[in-house]
């Protein structure tokens, strides 16, 4: 699973952290972790490349959204510039931005699925053990006779004793949260789906990751163009809400892929529409209809919160994007939270 070897599904987007405001735990965790992970993959040799990403504006309103951004991650350290169009022509020449590019340097990929057993390899040389496919049917809280957790998965007559509880479970987290909590703190998850495109021809092919000026209040950050670790072009994720965290059927909808295309089409003119084809979906777990900007309409941080009245659990809710790329900061919160 190295080069052009990679899947585009398994290469994910590592974050600068250029949306999320100067105070919410998105920006806070995103930056820190986009810096350990590229540490990371540079001494572990997992495929990654720092890549790059341009926002483009086509009108002077998306380019007035570009100078906010800008601002911002200039407040947070986090390095951005404008590209003259005569840079931009000459680097990119299939790509069409009308008013302006601000490129994001510090934005890059990475083989998630590497990354992933990395990680798991290192759990468990630490002694950890790894229970995949095990769902939790029940969990009881510590008590005065009971010290320890209790954890069932799926057979009432075994159960898992443990000193602590961390839910990380994505789209599954609010059912764990409400199996512990109160009903007053029970929470509801939201599913917002994503569908994406693949593209079967060679040309044009952007060497850098192309995304649209952000738009207040939209729920992703538009249908924009990334890359996989061989260099392959898929176009995505749009947002539709569903019902289930199950519902990961592509969304073949000719109003949805029309949409897509003109949006693709904005700041990529020349793709050529016969070779988009829907190719997969994945779901962000959302804890309410917001924006994925912060000062957007109800904007919603990330929880990571140790829960009162519940000795050693920590929550981890509404851990959509950026959380891949603020995984290992989120990990190093967890444990300041329960031992320091």
């Amino acid at each position: 699973m190295v080069g052009s070897e990679t899947s585009s599904r398994n290469s994910e987007v590592i974050h600068a952290g250029l949306y999320y405001g100067p105070d919410s735990l998105k920006t806070k965790m995103c930056i820190q972790g986009k810096e350990m992970m590229y540490e990371i993959c540079s001494k572990n040799d997992i495929p990654h490349s720092n890549c790059g990403k341009w926002l483009v504006a086509q009108t002077d309103e998306q380019m007035a959204e570009l100078e906010k951004v800008h601002q911002m991650a200039q407040s947070l350290g986090v390095p951005t510039r404008f590209l003259s169009r005569e840079e931009a022509q000459r680097r990119e020449p299939d790509v069409r931005a009308n008013a302006g590019v601000l490129e994001s340097s510090s934005t890059g990929i990475v083989d998630s699925h590497a990354l992933m057993q990395w990680l798991q390899g290192q759990f468990e040389d630490a002694g950890g053990s790894t229970a995949l496919a095990s769902e939790v049917t029940k969990i009881r809280a510590p008590s005065d006779s009971e010290p320890n957790w209790e954890i069932w998965t799926g057979d009432d007559d075994l159960s898992i004793s443990v000193e602590n509880v961390i839910n990380s479970a994505g789209l599954y987290a609010c059912e764990i949260n409400n199996m512990i909590l109160p009903p007053d703190r029970h929470r509801k998850a939201l599913y917002a789906k994503g569908n994406y495109f693949s593209y079967s021809k060679s040309h044009p092919k952007p060497t850098t990751l192309i995304y649209p000026a952000p738009v207040p209040g939209h729920g992703g950050l538009g249908t924009h163009l990334t890359l996989d670790m061989g260099g392959r072009v898929r176009f995505g994720p749009d947002v539709e809400w569903v019902e289930s965290p199950t519902d990961l059927a592509v969304t073949n909808n000719p109003t949805r892929f029309k949409a897509a295309v003109e949006e693709i089409k904005s700041y990529l003119p020349d793709v050529d529409t016969e070779a988009l084809a829907m190719d997969y979906a994945g779901i962000r777990p959302k804890l309410a209809k917001t924006g994925a900007l912060a000062g957007g309409k109800r904007f919603q941080d990330f929880i990571i919160q140790k829960e009162e009245g519940y000795q050693g659990f920590i929550n981890l809710l509404g851990i959509e994007s950026p959380g891949l790329t603020s995984s290992l900061a989120i990990a190093e919160e967890v444990h300041r939270l329960l031992y320091k």
